[in-house]
This record gives C-alpha cells, structure tokens and sequence, in this order.
C-alpha cells in the first residue's frame, strides 16, 4: 500500500468533520490535508488507546525520532504516514517545530487530566489544536503573516467546541478539561461531572464555555485578511461545520452533553460547506 493510500483510509475511517472543507481543494492539497490529519489522528489514537501509560509515552518518543527523519532528505521515516508527509512537508514548507508540538500536547494528555486556568487549557489548545489551524493554513496558502493568528485563533474555537461536546465521553475517561477554577467559579464539584449528574449550575458553566466558545469564533474570523479570505475560503468551511456542531449542542441543552455525543450529520456537513464556500462565514 501506497503512503498516501494508507493516509486515506485513516481518514475515511474516522468519520470526522476535519476533512468535510477540503474537498473543494486541489487535489495536491487534498492529498495533503489527508496526510495532517492522518498524522493527528495516529498520535491521537496512541493517547486514547494505549492503556500503559510508559507505553504510550515510549510510542510518542518513538514519533518524534522519526519524524526527525521527515526533515532529512537522505534518510526514509519507517511509518506510512512520516512517508507521505515528507513529501508534504517540503512541498508545503510545513515547520518542524509546529509537528513536534502536536506530539508535546498528545502527551500533555499522559498526565494531565485537569486544568486549573483557561489559561493553562489555552496551552494545550495551541499544542493539540493551534499549530494545525497554523499546519492547514501552510497547505492553502496566504500572503500575510496576520493569518497564521487567524488560523491559531480558530484552531482554539474548534478545540473548544471538541472539548463541550465531549465533556461525557471524556468524563468516562476520568478526565475533565473545563478549567477547574471555573468549575470552583459555578460552584460544580468535579464528581457532578464525573457521576455525569446535571445541575443547574453545570448548566450555568456550560453556557458560560458556549458563550466564550462562540466570541472565540468571532474573533479569529475578524483576524483574517482579506487579502487571504479567498485562499483560507477551506478553514473558513471547517470553521463553520464545528460552529454550526457548537450551535447544535446549545439547541439540544447544553447540559447533555454528560449523557450523549452530538454530531452533525455528513448530508448536512456537506450543505454547510457549500453555503459557506458561496457565501462565507459569519459566526
């Protein structure tokens, strides 16, 4: 199987919203998007499925050596996806420091398992999520350095969005990313999460990560040139398919979110990211 094949069944296989903008892309930067996103996802499932914690941590340094060799012309990497993403990275001049924080924020979730500040959750944002937003906006272009902020900002609003609509799945997991001076703030005990028992105040403190949530959103779009609208026009589908997916949590009461996933439909991703390549994006 070709690098790139194996890329593309990672994908297909997830189901996820992060590939549902691109498909308006040439087919170059399609084949690389497949290949960021296949890269997030194999670091991402080392976390999620990887019970020995040492295991895990080993599994990442092992990533990182390898991808030490995506940035040296004479070497091979030994893993698919390093191998498709050699190509990409030079055709698209994608920084190695950016790919290596992917891994130090995958592994942040190792031995993190709370933050105390939005601030420090803002740390892990950029790690997990900041540099892809910089990552993609690599792959489709821009003339002005004010976009890589765009794209960070709006890589925080989507990981935001990822972390209301999994505060359940992730509560199973024994893991609570909502701040917990927040939670002190709205008066929630951690274990109202953790025994997924909604209150009145959960209720509050999740209208509180929607309303900022939503103001995030507002504020990477308004960074965002306009010299480089057109170029960014894929980030801005991605963009809109989470906001209307955050949008979608608070119609369904955003205190659900302990007892089920909300997910938007492929028929209904698909018409979004027509109406927003049309007409744009205004969250």
């Amino acid at each position: 199987m070709k690098p790139i094949d194996y890329c593309r069944e990672k994908a297909q296989a997830s189901g996820s919203s992060f590939l549902a903008g691109f498909k308006f892309l040439s087919a170059k930067q399609q084949d690389a998007m497949l290949v960021l996103y296949a890269y997030c996802r194999e670091l991402d499932d080392i976390v999620d499925e990887c019970s020995d914690v040492n295991v895990a941590r080993q599994t990442l340094a092992w990533w990182r050596s390898d991808l030490e060799k995506v940035f040296q012309a004479a070497c091979v990497p030994e893993h698919p996806v390093n191998q498709a993403l050699q190509s990409v990275a030079a055709d698209f001049v994608l920084p190695q420091d950016e790919l290596v924080e992917l891994i130090n924020g995958m592994e942040m979730d190792l031995h993190h398992v709370r933050y105390q500040t939005f601030e420090d959750l803002q740390y892990y944002c950029y790690r997990v999520a900041g540099v892809v937003g910089r990552l993609i906006a690599r792959i489709l272009g821009f003339q002005h350095q004010q976009t890589l902020e765009y794209a960070e900002k709006l890589g925080l609003a989507l990981q935001l969005t990822n972390i209301i609509r999994d505060v359940g799945e992730d509560a199973r997991m024994g893991r609570i990313y909502l701040p917990m001076d927040e939670l002190q703030q709205f008066n929630v005990p951690a274990h109202t999460i953790l025994s997924y028992t909604p209150t009145p105040e959960f209720a509050a403190l999740m209208r509180f990560q929607f309303e900022r949530a939503q103001q995030i959103y507002r504020e990477a779009v308004a960074l965002l040139p306009d010299a480089d609208k057109k170029s960014q026009k894929a980030g801005l589908v991605m963009g809109s398919i989470y906001h209307a997916l955050l949008l979608e949590i608070e119609r369904d009461g955003l205190q659900n979110v302990l007892q089920y996933k909300i997910k938007i439909p492929s028929p209904r991703k698909m018409r979004i990211a027509l109406w927003t390549w049309l007409f744009g994006f205004k969250p």
